[in-house]
């Protein structure tokens, strides 16, 4: 399935409760942005709070939704980027968190917070999803 640019711009995904104090959290919002992503729609994933951890090197490798599930909540990201989905840190997060942006996995190559989300949340061609 596809969409046209003129009925939907994108999905944009906030994290914010899902962060890796709570890793059963933290595969759904990875397998709805793979399969906005597989549909072809935009999708940008916005990392803020405690989430930002989840792109420290080593961070979402190390975590599991449950432990009858082999896959880490890394490879559902990857999944995720590798589909389309865009990763974006929220830089006062970053900041909060004690995390050098020059440190962040290499799929994560842009910034993004409130003000970013909020566009997207604003213009009727996006629709966000908040975890």
């Amino acid at each position: 399935m596809s969409f046209e640019a003129d009925s939907l711009a994108g999905v944009a995904l906030l994290l914010w409760s899902a962060d890796p104090s709570a890793p059963e959290r933290l595969a759904t919002p990875f397998f709805h942005a793979a399969a906005a992503a597989a549909m072809d729609v935009p999708v940008e994933i916005y990392f803020t709070a405690g989430s930002v951890r989840l792109l420290v090197p080593g961070v979402a490798d190390a975590l599991r939704a449950s432990p009858r599930v082999q896959k880490s909540i890394g490879e559902h990201l990857r999944e995720a980027v590798t589909h389309g989905a865009v990763l974006l840190a929220c830089s006062d997060a970053l900041h909060a968190q004690g995390i050098d942006a020059a440190q962040l996995i290499p799929q994560c190559t842009r910034r993004g917070g409130a003000v970013q989300f909020m566009a997207r949340a604003c213009d009727p061609r996006w629709r966000t999803l908040v975890f």
